[in-house]
């Protein structure tokens, strides 16, 4: 019976021996697994020379991910780097023809005053303005997109940005009998973000109102304030849009089925979103088919940006 119990208390000493073991392994797997996820994440993650004899299979397959995230990363940086370049030595080749065609056709339509040929030379003139505009933007997304100019989020006047936007649009909308209306909100509304590309984002939505608002329409331009967020609203009686079509106006290249008899590439709105979005705000849209559209553009509140700090 005693050597029973002996067997039977070995057995025991070496299961809970086993048993120490394996949470002790399991510990040690979890920690370097951890330390790897942290280096990874600080930018500080070496590969190293696999060996199976001391590392356990998951660990393995966690270098392996790690490391092939850290060659896709940096093959898509690279990528993104080719692209930049391509299209800044497009844009630099072709700048020179294209103001020059802008140039003789101008001069070439105030020739042609009144001649059977004055429309053609405004249409060239028209298509090239058209091209110019596309580069120019192409550019900017693309360096929006690969990080090489960034957005400068800093104390900003809110009323005198909308200000100057609608400053900026009053003459189109004048000349196409629309009624371009600013509601000044409170006198020093500050926000936090970048005057210069916060302007371009908003003009950009005010240029589509004046574009699908028709001739004896209305715009109306006004500010309000949040906790944590101003709201920019943008709103027009203009030709509208489809609910299901909303969601699709911020995509590269999109054009809607009311927007092929106006001028334009597709990437304004676009554009619009990337600006915003990089200074941690967003933009809701509401919109009946012949009713109008309101662009709202929430930017975040200098006070809401100091309260963090």
């Amino acid at each position: 019976m005693s050597l029973f119990y002996i067997l039977g208390g070995i057995m025991i000493a070496a299961l809970l021996a086993c048993v120490l073991y394996q949470r002790h392994s399991q510990k040690l797997l979890l920690r370097r697994m951890g330390k790897m996820l942290e280096d990874a994440g600080n930018g500080h993650f070496q590969p190293e020379l696999i060996d199976e004899s001391m590392l356990s299979s998951i660990e393995n397959s966690m270098k392996r991910f790690l490391t092939d995230s850290i060659l896709s990363e940096e093959n898509l940086q690279e990528q993104n780097g080719r692209i930049q370049t391509l299209i800044s030595d497009i844009s630099h080749q072709t700048v020179t023809p294209l103001s020059n065609i802008m140039i003789y056709s101008q001069l070439l339509e105030e020739e042609m005053a009144g001649s059977p040929q004055e429309e053609k030379v405004r249409a060239i003139r028209k298509q090239a303005e058209k091209l110019d505009f596309l580069l120019q933007s192409l550019v900017k997304t693309s360096r929006l997109e690969t990080g090489i100019i960034k957005t400068q989020p800093a104390e900003c006047d809110l009323c005198g940005l909308m200000e100057s936007v609608c400053e900026q649009g009053r003459q189109k909308a004048e000349d196409q009998g629309i009624d371009l209306i600013f509601v000044r909100g409170e006198p020093q509304q500050v926000a936090f973000c970048d005057p210069k590309w916060t302007r371009e984002a908003c003009f950009n939505i005010l240029d589509n109102a004046i574009k699908y608002t028709a001739e004896g329409g209305r715009i109306e331009v006004s500010i309000t304030a949040y906790q944590l967020f101003a709201r920019i609203d943008i709103k027009d009686n203009g030709i509208g849009m489809e609910e299901e079509e909303i969601p699709k106006i911020f995509g590269r290249f999109y054009r809607g089925s009311q927007a092929a008899e106006k001028d334009g590439v597709g990437l304004g709105l676009y554009l619009t979103r990337q600006i915003i979005e990089s200074e941690g705000g967003y933009i809701k849209v509401t919109s009946k088919p012949g009713l109008g559209s309101c662009f709202s553009v929430f930017v975040p509140e200098l006070k809401a940006n100091i309260s963090k700090v």
